[in-house]
């Protein structure tokens, strides 16, 4: 997709990645500790995950940034200093108007993913992948909600 490099936050092997242990709230306090650090003025982020179909780990980052967020984008543009958003609604799509930072969640009508050709799978193996450990970033990683 054209990155430099990447990072990788790794996670206790005992913890279960689904619903059931690594919720969203957690995972919103350990993007906001990456965006921090990396000092980010966009976070785009998928709209909702695939095993717990919550939707709610954007959210939760723009509301603990104070950053505004758009959810559901499916289209992209600068706008001077911000962006001009079209979302996906229940009756189409609008188009907003909003200021960097922002977090952003994307539909999946954003991007037509281009197919990696060799060259770039060999060069993409070369691309640094920095290792930050979840328990060493001070983020309470046990669940606030109970699936019974």
């Amino acid at each position: 997709m054209g990155c430099d490099r990447g990072i990788h936050i790794q996670t206790d092997a005992k913890v279960r990645t689904d619903y059931m242990d690594l919720q969203p709230f957690a995972i919103a306090q350990l993007l906001k500790k990456v965006a921090e650090q990396e000092e980010s003025q966009l976070v785009l982020l998928g709209k909702q995950s695939i095993d717990s179909d919550c939707g709610q780990t954007g959210p939760l980052l723009a509301g603990m940034m104070g950053w505004p967020q758009v959810t559901f984008a499916s289209n992209l543009q600068t706008d001077g200093d911000g962006l001009l958003v079209e979302r996906e609604t229940d009756t189409g799509s609008e188009i907003i108007q909003t200021t960097l930072p922002a977090v952003i969640t994307c539909d999946l009508r954003l991007n037509e993913p281009r197919y990696a050709t060799l060259p770039n799978i060999m060069k993409a193996k070369k691309k640094k992948v920095d290792t930050m450990v979840a328990g060493d970033m001070g983020v309470d990683l046990e669940p606030h909600n109970q699936v019974v």
